[in-house]
């Protein structure tokens, strides 16, 4: 069997997983666009989409996943235990259905309804934990009570954080190898790549995968890490030039970025900062504006954290902050059928008639 067209064509540069327990859905090569409108609308000439939301389970999370459970299966394991916002414990459902492993997850009290149904439709057990990824000490006590529980069975939770699980998030840093492969077909480079953080293991995955290709001369761009105002663990620091991430309560209501505790963000701080890359914080209300923009504009169907980091580039370019002839790259991390709530909301406005047949030609004239 070929696996050149998912992650494991890396395999040599990810956490080493036995050949006979890859599993893979056909995760990672995911397209990378040029922007059409909105860029040069913005003044960016070279502004691009990398859009992993063409990942089997419709996010980056698979690239996790995908090396998660392919351990678990390797080590003998049968049952996986995870927490998730939501795009984690879809990717891990999945995968651990095509592997035959229970799934167990601990979610978000506000997993979406999409997120929700896509874990449930896979076979997972799913436990709704109040407070967790809102309050910081409740989410800390969640993390540490499934740890607990995991030492127990000799199984530690997967949780889609270096700090707690390294081999999985290995995974994630083939965005970068990508990146670095798809702008060489050019003779270029990426210069800036934003990305969304909540826990901020994205961000840090990005940053590590490109220092692994600095080892071979390759060049290194800055990793611009956004985040919504109501989750400010990383950003603020990371552009004030704190060394430490810090704990908030979270007020954003953004699904997938609501993650109050540091997890790996003195990390992500440490790694970004040494890229020259800074924090930016963005709004809700921008947030769910540039979503929109992003169908309407470049057919690009998102959920809200898919298109924080374009918000994020709006707002850098409109104060002067990237070079407006850069290479720019956004991450579009989820797709927009992962949270129905945030579309119908997009739509709210809109009217689509019924209407009898001799009415059609009135109504297209």
């Amino acid at each position: 069997m070929s696996f050149d067209k998912n992650i494991w064509k890396w395999a040599d540069q990810i956490s080493p997983v036995d050949v006979q327990s890859q599993i893979s859905l056909g995760e990672g090569d995911t397209p990378l666009v040029k922007s059409r409108r909105i860029g040069p609308e913005a003044g960016i000439e070279n502004l691009y989409f990398k859009l992993e939301t063409s990942n089997p389970s419709g996010s980056y999370k698979d690239r996790f996943a995908a090396v998660a459970v392919s351990d678990l299966l390797a080590r003998g394991q049968q049952r996986c235990l995870a927490t998730s916002s939501g795009n984690t414990g879809a990717a891990l459902a999945t995968y651990c259905a095509a592997a035959g492993i229970e799934c167990t997850i601990a979610i978000l009290e506000t997993t979406p309804k999409g997120k929700l149904m896509q874990m449930l439709a896979h076979g997972a057990r799913l436990i709704r934990v109040r407070g967790f990824g809102v309050d910081p000490n409740i989410t800390k006590a969640t993390f540490e009570k499934l740890l607990s529980i995991g030492k127990a069975n000799r199984n530690l939770p997967q949780i889609s954080a270096f700090h707690y699980s390294p081999t999985g998030m290995s995974g994630v840093q083939t965005i970068s190898y990508e990146l670095a492969e798809q702008f060489a077909t050019c003779g270029s480079k990426p210069d800036y790549v934003f990305v969304p953080a909540g826990g901020g293991g994205l961000a840090l995955a990005v940053a590590l995968g490109f220092e692994q290709l600095a080892k071979s001369s390759q060049a290194m761009p800055r990793i611009e890490v956004v985040q919504p105002e109501g989750n400010d663990t990383i950003a603020s620091p990371l552009r004030n030039g704190s060394v430490d991430a810090r704990e908030v309560d979270c007020t954003t209501s953004i699904s997938g970025l609501q993650v109050s505790s540091v997890i790996d963000g003195d990390a992500v701080i440490a790694h970004c900062r040494a890229t020259g890359g800074t924090g930016h914080l963005v709004t809700d209300e921008n947030i769910w504006l540039t979503q929109q923009r992003l169908a309407q504009e470049e057919g690009v169907f998102c959920e809200p954290a898919g298109a924080v980091a374009l918000t994020g580039v709006l707002k850098a370019i409109a104060v002067g902050e990237i070079n407006p002839r850069a290479n720019v790259v956004c991450l579009v991390t989820g797709s927009g059928f992962k949270d129905p709530l945030s579309i119908e909301q997009m739509n709210k406005s809109v009217h689509v008639p019924t209407v009898d047949i001799d009415q059609i030609a009135t109504l297209l004239q």
